[in-house]
Order: structure tokens, then sequence, then C-alpha cells
């Protein structure tokens, strides 16, 4: 895989906005998915680091220079990553690059929190929910999309963080991610989490557009999410770069760079035998 990699020239640009600036330990795994991922494409990964609250409008007042670049980079890069990730710093920046990669038919990938953010924006700016947000931002919030939903009690934190692999079951095959997973009934994927998509609003946001593709095996907690209207938007809630390999790269990671590229439809058509 070095050989093959020092031998590539082209790349991708990657927007990826989170927390941190840089390569952290939070963010190595999802670095290395896309290396996985942008190598079985032949390409290289161009990683453009965003700090989210470089996007906020408090910083447009505090630092103009660095919300003016960081709006510069969102803006060119090919495709928009959102990682997983705890607390509230940076979440209205991270609103705001979901919100522009769905106005905008950027590839948007959210993962874990990613995939949150990506619900709480489009309650407020579709359903018109000014208020919408995660208890874990807001206890008091009028419109709780993503709510605590332990593993085991509700008042001590340990024991309630929902881990492991667990299994997805997609409810339809004519999905990006049921294709991209080779039309799989299931996928069983790695999580780290305590926060999820309310099961109570799911019937308003799917009638408003958002399709909620893949559930657990109670049909309670939501699992992957995706816009048909967009070219790529897909949100999980579980951690798809943990099973990433470098000869076997994730497959919603290399949907991402396919999407990113244009070659999304093709390579699909193909896997499908068409």
């Amino acid at each position: 895989m070095a050989e093959t990699y020092d031998s590539l020239t082209e790349s991708v640009r990657i927007a990826m906005v989170g927390k941190y600036v840089g390569l952290t330990d939070s963010y190595l795994s999802v670095v290395k998915a896309l290396l996985h991922a942008c190598v079985a494409r032949s390409l290289k990964p161009s990683i453009d680091w965003i700090a989210a609250s470089d996007l906020e409008d408090e910083s447009a007042k505090s630092t103009p220079e660095a919300h003016a670049a960081a709006w510069k980079t969102l803006k060119s890069a090919a495709c928009i990553l959102v990682p997983g990730g705890f607390g509230d710093r940076g979440v209205r920046g991270m609103m705001l690059a979901a919100k522009y990669a769905r106005e905008n038919s950027v590839p948007y990938l959210g993962i874990c929190l990613g995939m949150q953010i990506s619900v709480i924006e489009f309650a407020r700016s579709v359903l018109g929910w000014e208020r919408a947000n995660s208890v874990e931002f807001d206890a008091q919030t009028p419109n709780p999309v993503v709510i605590f939903m332990p593993e085991g009690s509700r008042t001590h934190m340990g024991s309630t963080m929902r881990l492991g692999s667990r299994r997805t079951l997609l409810q339809t095959s004519d999905c990006i991610t049921s294709k991209l997973y080779g039309n799989s009934e299931y996928v069983d994927e790695r999580h780290r989490h305590r926060y999820e998509v309310n099961p109570d609003v799911i019937g308003t946001l799917e009638e408003a557009g958002l399709q909620f593709v893949g559930k657990d095996e109670s049909g309670k907690r939501m699992e992957i999410l995706e816009l048909p209207s967009h070219p790529f938007y897909v949100g999980v809630q579980f951690h798809p770069e943990f099973k990433s390999r470098p000869v076997r790269p994730s497959a919603l990671f290399l949907g991402l760079i396919l999407a990113a590229t244009g070659k999304l439809e093709a390579y699909i058509s193909r896997q499908n035998g068409n």
C-alpha cells in the first residue's frame, strides 16, 4: 500500500469540520479510513482541517480572518465530513457546515455527533423548529430531537454508553447505504455514544424528506439517515471508521469519496450488475 500511495498523483479535497484542528487521537481512525477509501480509488486524501467554531457568527466578530478562511476552505472542498465528539464546543459551526452541504448538494458524511448535528439543523431549517436541539446541549429545548438513550441506568453515567458492535437493519434496498454495503439486509458496526435521535420525531422528519434507512432491531434507535433528494447526504450513529482496513475500506467512506469525485452512480451501477 505504501508503494501504491507514493505513486498517486491526483487528490481529493475533504473538509473535516470538528472541535479541533489537525490530527488528534480523536480523529486518527477517521483519517485512516479516509486514506483507505482514497487509495482504493487511486487518490490521495487532501484533508482541510476546519475548527467548527471558526464557522460561527461569533467568530466573524472576534476573529474575522479565521472566520473568512474557514468558510473559504469549506466552500472549496469536494466533500464535507463531520466526525463524532462530545460537548457543545463548535456545535453551531457544525450545523452551518451541514446546512451548507445540504443546500449546495455537497457530499456529506456525519458520524455519531455529525449525524445528530444534521438532524438538529434539518429540524431548525426545514421544519422551522428554531430551538430544536440535543438535550446534551440544551436540557430545556422545546424540541428535543436528540435525547439521552442509555443502555442501562438513567441516573448514573456508568454503563449507560452504547458500546461495541451492534446490528443495524436496512429498512429499504433502495438507498445509497444499502447499495454501498452490497445490498445487505443488515450491517454490524461499532458504537460509542449516549445520545440518539428522538424516536418521537421520526415521523415528522420523514414527512419533511429526511429518511431513516437504518434502525436497530427494536426499531427505536435510528442508525442511518439519508436525504434522497441529495447526491450523498448520509449520517450514521455508529463509527464505520473503526472497521476500515487498508484493503477493505469502509463502504460509507468509499461512498463519500466516490460522490466527491462524481463517480458514485457509476460505481453503484457496476456493483449491482447494470
